[in-house]
């Protein structure tokens, strides 16, 4: 079939089964734009490039699909960078695509050209320069498969203006041949005989679960694994949700901000297995004193991640849709009566789980932030969904709102975005209709893609945003109070605008509390509104995240309202 390369990108993003795309025009891609309109192709016009490319990411993390975004070339793509790396730091399948100049401009400085390809090779996990039309459906196929398969990641595929333009005879390939990559990951079945056998002679085993098992859509695989072991767990920020936080012995998530059991846990314990887990600075603490009684056994699908950080004594090599079904099997054979051997351990440390509960200051006269999240947790659906931006605000969300379902928690978690959380929500709400999407964010994080309260309002997007205002940096304001004698530089927002008013102004209702006695009233009128709103929750502006590991500290070095415990 004869079409022009716009018409047969549209015709490859069908094949590939894509609802929707986000995106912004610019002159490289106006032919583009120009299919999209008379195919009428569902897309969804941000109100800056960075709120497309975050809220393909929040798509793709709620759905498990491949998120899609457009752009043009030079300022539009490079807007995108910031999110194209966010989502490569943890594990996201994104294609983005890229209008280029016209080929014959490529490389002269043309008007709007930068070299996107090599601004991004080191934050994509491909991308692809296209100069030739008949190149269009091979690549576009490619993208997709490398998005998806393996380690998931972002690709980009940057076009050429001309290449949209060009006519050619059209067909989509059915397979993809890459030289030295087949996507397919498995390993070696003796490792896992291995891993059996020092769980077997284990009495203090512990599982670390990271964005990995999320990822592999493995969570009711790992969930049947740890019934029968009935063995603590532990989880990374990005790992949060692969196993019910209300299982009896999860312990909270571990690192920086973790609790006092799942850290003490690391120390103590003497089989730590993690699962799709990268050992994360924020995670490990000094790494040459993380988990120092343990053997550790690492089940990853990326052979780079393993012994990067932390050396594994026993290592298992591939994805998990192929280990654990082969781990619970082996598992369910064993002899050995797994449930009384870790008896002991697993009461000391729920125990001492009890004891020492994630909590926040409760000041008279004031909202706790402790408080907010328990009291939003018992309103909403079990399924919500719910987005962070980056702060304080995103350690007590990790802390306080239990989860028992995967991909019902979004956020950034290895670039540390702030400003991914409006829009990552539109994107989780686009590809989760039916799902309630609430949105925890600070007075920092919110400002800095605020535009994108229009585009909810544009579409219809039913969005709760719940912002907690302490009119600071949260975050940074705490590690100056405790690490540079309080020395406030520039961490102050007490003059930001009213976030209310700003996304008044924009279509979306606010409302506003700052007495406790107001709190339950104004939340349960403001999650029963019609349509997308934001609630502006007055918190004080010097209250810390605790427990935290200070840099350069061991995991069981945590500081708690300005103690070591």
């Amino acid at each position: 079939m004869k079409m022009t390369g716009a018409q047969a990108l549209l015709e490859c993003l069908k094949r590939e089964h894509v609802d929707v795309v986000f995106g912004y025009p610019g002159g490289a891609v106006l032919t583009l734009y120009d299919e999209l309109y008379k195919a009428k192709f569902p897309h969804i016009l941000t109100g800056h490039e960075q709120g497309a490319v975050h809220a393909a990411d929040g798509y793709a993390r709620a759905t498990g699909k491949v998120g899609v975004c457009f752009a043009t070339s030079g300022p539009g793509v490079c807007n995108m960078v910031t999110g194209i790396a966010t989502a490569n730091m943890d594990s996201i399948p994104l294609v983005i695509i890229s209008g280029q100049v016209a080929t014959a401009l490529i490389g002269r400085d043309s008007f709007q050209e930068a070299d996107i390809s090599g601004i991004t090779t080191p934050i994509t996990k491909h991308n692809y320069l296209i100069k030739d039309v008949k190149e269009l459906p091979r690549v576009l196929k490619e993208a997709f498969f490398i998005a998806k398969t393996g380690r998931p990641g972002p690709v980009l595929v940057d076009i050429a203006k001309d290449v949209f333009d060009t006519e050619f005879f059209y067909t989509y390939p059915e397979e993809v041949q890459l030289r030295g990559y087949t996507g397919h990951y498995e390993g070696q079945v003796f490792d896992l005989d291995k891993a059996v056998a020092a769980l077997e002679e284990a009495r203090r085993p512990l599982f670390l679960t990271g964005g990995g098992v999320i990822a592999a859509n493995v969570s009711p695989l790992l969930r049947q694994i740890v019934d029968v072991l009935q063995v603590p767990v532990i989880t990374t920020l990005m790992g949060k949700g692969a196993v019910d936080d209300l299982y009896p012995y999860h312990l909270g998530m571990v690192g920086m901000h973790g609790s006092y059991a799942a850290n003490m846990a690391v120390t103590e314990c003497d089989l730590l297995v993690a699962l799709g887990a990268r050992f994360d600075d924020r995670v490990t603490g000094v790494v040459a004193n993380f988990a120092p009684q343990a053997q550790i056994i690492h089940l990853d699908i990326d052979k780079v991640e393993i012994n990067k950080i932390i050396h594994a004594h026993i290592s298992v090599n591939g994805d998990l849709r192929w280990s654990l079904p082969l781990l619970l099997k082996k598992i369910t054979a064993s002899a050995v009566p797994f449930v009384n051997q870790f008896a002991t351990w697993r009461e000391h440390v729920t125990q001492r789980h009890i004891q020492h509960p994630f909590q926040t200051r409760q000041v008279p006269h004031t909202i706790s932030p402790q408080k907010l999240f328990e009291e939003v947790r018992k309103r909403v659906p079990d399924d919500t969904i719910a987005v962070t931006d980056v702060g304080q605000h995103q350690m007590w969300t990790a802390q306080f709102f239990n989860l028992s379902i995967p991909r019902t928690f979004l956020s950034s978690g290895g670039l540390g975005t702030m400003g991914y959380g409006l829009p990552a929500a539109m994107g989780a709400k686009i590809g989760c209709p039916r799902q309630m999407v609430v949105l925890f964010t600070g007075d920092g994080s919110i400002m800095m893609n605020c535009q994108e309260f229009m585009t909810l309002t544009k579409y219809g997007i039913d969005i709760k945003v719940i912002v907690l205002h302490n009119n600071v940096l949260g975050m940074v304001n705490q590690w100056q109070r405790m690490f540079y004698k309080g020395h406030y530089s520039a961490s102050i927002l007490a003059d930001n605008p009213d976030i209310t008013k700003v996304s008044a102004s924009m279509g979306v209702s606010g409302w506003k509390v700052s007495e406790p006695e107001e709190l339950i009233p104004t939340l349960e009128e403001f999650l029963i509104a019609e349509g997308s709103g934001v609630l502006n929750v007055r918190i004080p502006e010097d209250e810390n995240v605790y427990p935290m590991v200070p840099g350069g500290k061991r995991l069981d070095q945590m500081v708690w309202e300005g103690k070591t415990v």
